[in-house]
């Protein structure tokens, strides 16, 4: 059903239909617009690190996020530190056993309440609480850890950061637990009211990859052009803006902006210390059109997060596997027949708890791939792998109880020598999941002392 979406206003509220794929024009350009309060149905319609990171090995991190929880029994180790029993679920990963860090009984504590999704995903890398809202006041009381790594990492590459999905940003409200569905189709956030939209192009994602290692390209010149070429448009669309959604705007066209500078000082040859650490090839770019098979299209993705991270041109990204609530058909897989969602709410029924589990290894298994992927990586002495942090988890550990105790949580990568990989660490009880992040953060020396809830680093985790 279309429904009419509505500009706020700080006198008075004008109808305006704004579609979530409408574009900023100009002559032979277009500007996709980050989420804006406008894009929203009407109330009506809603009811410590000392060090440094070796001089010669880039540190990278990336977040992959997961919804709807894991099949609980089947998930944890048996045993703890190097000596454990691999789990039915973590099988697939047994052969990066040396690179890998397991966690139990992490806990997020501030999205500890309220609904069963999505102050679980926006809180997953902010270890904040949401404010409850229909759409009007987003606000997520904090920034995710990516962003906070790319505020130390981001001015070292040509693309501060990159935010990958499958999902389109899902609007309007869920009226069983009164959130808007905005706050399930994001994890990254670069401040309290700022989500970061997702690319769900894999084919663009790799021009702007290409562009960026090939300077020299014609087309950068174009591009670099593009928010001059869009001003117009701009302008008038922030005329009928409310106050909140033109702030918004005014933040997504300085990033936009930010990375035009850096196209052009490509182009004209300025001083530039940083030079691609690998070469792509036009071949790589992924089919024209793009796939509608789910398995492809994350496959793609995760093909472009290595592309970015061997190429170096960006060294922190997210990526999510599906927004909250996700009802994903998944009988692509053999012995599954019904949606990723519904299995979850599975009520200890048998059949519903073996089609979770295959769902859940599934993904577990799109994880393996991309940390193979990256260990195939050379990079000096090492590999890619060797020099990244790749979180794996779910703000759920299991869909039915929509319980954020003991979390699903997985790293990959040895972040240059810094991590001491090869365990399976288990904390007590309730052991908050930002030690975890502050862990990470430390290993990639930002200096940050602490991280939303914190109490410190998680002992163990540092080498």
């Amino acid at each position: 059903m279309n429904r009419k979406l509505v500009f706020l206003d700080d006198d008075r509220n004008k109808g305006f239909p704004l579609s979530r794929r409408t574009l900023l024009r100009g002559v032979g350009a277009g500007l996709a617009l980050p989420w804006l309060e406008a894009m929203m149905p009407s109330r009506a319609d809603a009811a410590e690190a000392d060090g440094k990171p070796p001089s010669d090995a880039p540190l990278r991190l990336a977040a992959l996020f997961a919804p709807n929880g894991v099949r609980a029994d089947m998930w944890t180790p048996d045993g703890t530190g190097s000596d454990f029993k691999w789990s039915p679920t973590l099988e697939p990963l047994s052969d990066l056993k040396d690179q890998l860090l397991i966690f139990s009984n992490l806990w997020n504590q501030a999205s500890d309440f309220g609904d069963g999704h999505y102050v679980k995903t926006s809180g997953f890398l902010t270890c904040t609480t949401i404010n409850k809202s229909l759409g009007i006041d987003l606000n997520c009381n904090g920034r995710s850890m990516d962003q906070v790594a790319a505020d130390h990492l981001g001015a070292l590459t040509p693309l501060r950061s990159l935010e990958l999905g499958i999902d389109p940003v899902t609007t309007g409200v869920d009226t069983n637990v009164g959130y808007t569905r905005v706050y399930g189709s994001h994890i990254a956030w670069n401040g309290p009211t700022s989500p970061l939209a997702k690319e769900l192009d894999p084919r663009l994602v790799f021009d702007r990859l290409f562009r960026a290692a090939n300077p020299s390209q014609a087309s950068t010149r174009r591009d670099s052009l593009l928010l001059d070429r869009v001003l117009g448009d701009t302008n008038e669309l922030n005329r009928r803006l409310g106050s909140a959604d033109r702030q918004r705007m005014e933040e997504y066209l300085q990033s936009v902006r930010s990375i035009e500078e850096r196209l052009q000082n490509q182009q004209s040859g300025a001083d530039r210390h940083w030079k691609p650490l690998a070469q792509l090839d036009p071949a790589q770019r992924p089919p024209e059109d793009r796939p509608d098979e789910y398995q492809q299209q994350v496959r793609l993705m995760l093909d472009m997060i290595a592309l970015a991270f061997q190429t170096d041109t960006t060294r922190v990204c997210t990526f999510m596997f599906g927004n909250a609530v996700s009802s994903r058909n998944f009988s692509f897989l053999d012995g599954v027949t019904g949606g990723h969602h519904d299995n979850s709410h599975h009520q200890n029924e048998e059949d519903k708890l073996r089609q979770y589990q295959l769902i859940t290894q599934w993904h577990v298994q799109q994880y393996a791939y991309l940390l193979q992927k990256l260990n195939g990586m050379k990079e000096r002495e090492s590999t890619v792998l060797d020099n990244s942090m790749i979180l794996y988890g779910s703000g759920l550990r299991d869909g039915n109880s929509h319980s954020p105790h003991d979390l699903p949580i997985l790293l990959g990568g040895r972040a240059g020598g810094r991590l001491a990989s090869g365990q399976h660490l288990s904390y007590g009880k309730d052991t908050p999941l930002s030690n975890l992040y502050t862990s990470m953060l430390t290993a990639l020396g930002t200096g940050e002392k602490s991280f939303a809830d914190s109490t410190g680093v998680l002992p163990g985790v540092l080498a």
